[in-house]
């Protein structure tokens, strides 16, 4: 066995001692000592400490042996959805720490991709502007014809063997999932193995550079007719399979709230203009970039204008970076998805249920009948509350859905689908962003607003005739009232008006599962229902500027 074997194989072991740990760990806290009556307590009692060990622990493998582990761990930061919160906090960190590639072996796959440097390029900076998981960053200048202005680049380079690290981490990986499926509960609710080669298929879209370049070419045909939206040029004559150089687009980082108001740019714009961006992928070219962290989307301000009150405006560009990992929907996503936003404007919790079933979010033996009666409760509490209101739910009301639908609880007849994972991150990181930029908007606003411009619009009859017939008079008192009183006044009529004070220890653990589960599903609701309905107001935009032409 030669040396390149062993290493290897020293990598695969690690990587399974580690999983073996911390499922060790797990059977022995979480299943075993947890129905101990004298120990349950403390096991309890020390889960958050345990979780928030195992993700430190795996930050710090995965900064050592770099690869799929950091990327594996990036993936599993932005899962505020289904993880615990102890986990994605230790995990953030991973988007920052990627240590760089050494530079002389960086160089040296340059030039064995690219040739002699110096009649491709004027200069390029020696230091990394970034370090990623599979590639690493450089600023440069292309050598351009006098008289020329130089063009200002950045070289994308894969890490020197990449490839061979990703086969190995995989590989052990493979085997990981398989340990995992051995778990009853696990096994009925999520198909491992096939959400690992989900992962691992589009882990190698991210390292062939030509699908790159290709990718960032369709996202800027997408945002054509769109001037305010802004893809960096692809520099197709020095790029290649593992080299990608593009348009450097230096700007203000679109997390950076004091920036952008120093700027003049009013945050809420922006949020705006990234939802309206990602509705046209999501639901007009059915192709999204699936990894909108804030590190791959900057803002560009423009001149001031005059806004017609005396005042001025600064209009501003959304850019996007980094086209390595853009995923293509089923078409059947979108068509499920459309009937997600017909079941919440509509307050159709039956619909919207068979919505989600078609999507696959349900185990077969589902009770659907009492999971439309859940699903009804659940909107009549969060229709009508801006995103602050819904990040902070009242624990009294939690603890009272919990103690009503204690067998959904228990049972939770829910499952993962496959196709769903890289849409449901992109949307949970946009949710987050979105929330950053503009914490008091108001998702039900926009969904009443797009459902007017909807009814309006002449050209949506497929819309019309997926139970739209009625959709004046179902949305006429949710328009004319404000959606809390509308909601309120619900509530008092159905007798559902109540404060709960008491509670226990069960209903404590509950309530905390029972919480994620529900921002689970209202940030579904929302994160779909928002989506197709912006896309209809653009699109029904673009309908009526090609008439005015």
């Amino acid at each position: 066995m030669n040396d390149e074997s062993q290493i290897d194989q020293l990598r695969y072991r690690r990587i399974l001692r580690f999983f073996a740990g911390v499922i060790a760990g797990i059977v022995w806290w979480d299943l075993t000592l947890s129905r101990v009556p004298v120990a349950r307590q403390r096991a309890l009692a020390g889960r958050p400490q345990r979780l928030r060990a195992i993700a430190r622990d795996f930050r710090g493998l995965a900064i050592e042996m770099g690869g799929v582990m950091i990327k594996l761990g990036q993936f599993l930061s932005s899962r505020v959805d289904v993880l615990p919160v102890e986990v994605t906090q230790e995990l953030q960190g991973l988007q920052d720490e990627v240590p760089p590639a050494n530079n002389a072996q960086v160089f040296a796959l340059l030039r064995e991709q690219l040739g002699d440097l110096e009649q491709r390029f004027a200069r390029i900076e020696p230091q990394p502007l970034a370090a990623a998981s599979l590639g690493q960053v450089y600023r440069a200048r292309l050598r351009t014809a006098e008289g020329v202005a130089p063009q200002q680049v950045v070289i994308k380079v894969q890490r020197p063997g990449i490839e061979h690290l990703v086969r190995t981490d995989l590989a052990a990986l493979r085997v990981v999932a398989r340990w995992v499926m051995r778990y009853k509960p696990i096994r009925k609710r999520a198909n491992v193995p096939a959400l690992l080669e989900e992962f691992a298929h589009t882990l190698w879209q991210e390292l062939d550079y030509v699908a790159e370049a290709d990718n960032a070419e369709h996202f800027a045909d997408i945002h054509a007719d769109n001037a305010r939206i802004y893809i960096p040029r692809v520099y197709r004559q020095h790029s290649t399979a593992r080299v990608v150089v593009l348009e450097d687009v230096e700007a203000l980082k679109i997390a950076d709230t004091a920036a952008l108001a120093a700027a003049g740019i009013d945050s809420k714009a922006v949020a705006d203009l990234l939802l309206e961006a990602y509705f046209k992928q999501i639901f007009v070219a059915e192709f999204f970039h699936a990894d909108p962290h804030p590190g791959n989307l900057f803002v560009r301000p423009g001149a001031p204008i005059a806004d017609g009150a005396g005042g001025l405006a600064r209009p501003f560009q959304l850019i996007f970076v980094d086209f390595g990992m853009a995923v293509r929907l089923p078409k059947a996503m979108g068509e499920n998805l459309r009937k997600v936003l017909v079941g919440v404007t509509q307050r159709d919790s039956r619909q919207l249920v068979e919505a989600y079933r078609d999507l696959g979010f349900f185990l077969p033996e589902a009770d659907v009948e009492r999971i439309i009666e859940a699903n009804e409760t659940i909107l009549d509490h969060i229709y009508g509350r801006n995103l602050l209101d819904l990040t902070q739910p009242d624990p009294a009301e939690i603890e009272a859905i919990g103690r009503e639908f204690r067998d959904l609880l228990f049972d939770f007849p829910f499952q993962l689908p496959q196709d769903f994972i890289y849409l449901g991150r992109a949307l949970g990181m946009i949710s987050g962003l979105v929330s950053r930029l503009d914490p008091h908007i108001n998702p039900w606003r926009q969904i009443e607003r797009y459902g007017q411009q909807l009814l309006r619009s002449q050209s949506f009859q497929q819309f019309r005739d997926i139970r739209l017939g009625g959709l004046v008079e179902l949305l006429r008192p949710y328009l004319e009232t404000p959606a809390r009183v509308q909601r309120l006044l619900e509530e008092a009529e159905k007798g559902r008006l109540r404060v709960q004070l008491k509670s226990d220890r069960d209903a404590v653990r509950q309530q905390e599962r029972l919480e994620k589960r529900i921002g689970q599903l209202a940030w579904s609701v929302i994160g779909a229902a928002g989506i197709l309905s912006a896309t209809l107001v653009y699109l029904e935009r673009r309908r009526e500027e090609r008439s005015r032409d």
